[in-house]
């Protein structure tokens, strides 16, 4: 049997890591479909709008609509007009969200923790190098890679 391909493995590694961490954010009203990095990328900038929140979290609109709408539904964001634009939505963490910032990024910490437990420092650098660099050959419009 041949080896499964790179872009196999990292298909099969993706899928995984979202069904493990659905289940580790689901006692927190944190759905699955990648609930964790609006609420991440909303925390880190407070009124970012929503068509800026897709283009940062690279999902297409309406999968950002929708986990939005959970997200509010779930008391971790407040969407308010934009007073430039009508049409457009702020995002702003609630106090709920605020408060379980670090609950979230030791879930997080400790699961990538779990998917580097079996390399070395150097290996986990090695990687991180590598897969930033096969990013950016795919997304040359990539400009934040401190995920």
């Amino acid at each position: 049997m041949r080896p499964y391909t790179v872009g196999r493995l990292m298909s099969l590694i993706n899928r995984i890591s979202q069904r493990e961490l659905a289940e580790k954010l689901k006692p927190h009203d944190i759905g699955s479909g990648g609930q964790h990095s609006y609420l991440r990328a909303i925390l880190a900038t407070p009124g970012m709008n929503q068509d800026k929140l897709t283009n940062v979290v690279k999902f297409d609109k309406a999968t950002t609509t929708r986990c939005i709408r959970q997200l509010e539904e779930a008391g971790y964001v407040t969407r308010t007009v934009d007073e430039q634009d009508r049409r457009s939505y702020r995002l702003f963490p609630t106090e709920r969200a605020i408060s379980f910032e670090p609950t979230l990024q030791a879930i997080l910490d400790d699961y990538n923790r779990l998917l580097t437990a079996r390399l070395t420092a150097d290996e986990i650098e090695t990687l991180q190098a590598l897969l930033q660099k096969m990013y950016l050959g795919l997304d040359t419009s990539a400009l934040n890679l401190d995920e």
